[in-house]
């Protein structure tokens, strides 16, 4: 088996950010040589995450709205007590999850017809990373 490590870097513009990586990781998996097997794309922050689903604008304040519904920003969260403002950034980061496994078939990323692969910063305007792992044959 086979395996190739890339690591993509972010520094959004935002605080709270939506960055469709479709197209980045599959050039890594084209880039792998990996003809068949899966591809790891997983947040290395814990205030960031990633996830797939349609990239339509609707969908995405539909997602910020139930986020902010479900960790709102701003209440006096226990880890404000640390000196942090970001206790809703780890909250949201749990309710996404960290990662994703995307099947690799004949050398692509196996996608639905609709599915994109989106990072998801919850606390942003800084550097972090994002580690992609192609794994296969």
């Amino acid at each position: 088996m086979r395996s190739v490590t890339e690591y993509l870097w972010f520094e959004t513009k935002q605080r709270r950010e939506l960055v469709n990586i479709t197209d980045r990781v599959e050039t890594i998996v084209s880039g792998s040589g990996i003809a068949e097997g899966m591809v790891l794309v997983s947040a290395m922050h814990i205030t960031a995450g990633v996830f797939v689903n349609d990239h339509e604008p609707g969908l995405w304040e539909d997602i910020w709205s139930w986020l902010q519904t479900l960790a709102p920003a701003g209440p006096d969260y226990k880890h404000h007590r640390t000196g942090e403002d970001n206790g809703d950034a780890h909250l949201k980061s749990i309710l996404v999850h960290h990662q994703v496994i995307v099947p690799i078939t004949k050398g692509k990323l196996d996608l639905g017809p609709w599915q994109q692969i989106f990072y998801a910063e919850f606390d942003g305007q800084r550097r972090k990373r994002l580690v992609v792992k192609a794994m296969g044959e």
